[in-house]
């Protein structure tokens, strides 16, 4: 099974929403943030390097901002 996520305007979303029913698909409706969530995890498995970083890096990363 798949899905796709369509982020439009309130009007079309409402259109789109109503197809995929009739077409027997689910609809979910998701706010912002939880599209938000989806974007960056999938940017996230898009850019995975295998590599490990300490815990130190990191935090001396974040301080040097």
């Amino acid at each position: 099974m798949g899905a796709i996520v369509i982020n439009a305007d309130k009007e079309s979303n409402k259109i789109l929403s109503e197809l995929a029913k009739k077409l027997g698909g689910k609809v979910i409706d998701l706010v912002d943030e939880q599209y938000e969530d989806i974007a960056l995890g999938y940017a996230m498995d898009n850019l995975k390097t295998g590599k490990k970083v300490s815990r130190n890096s990191i935090i001396k990363k974040l301080r040097s901002k």
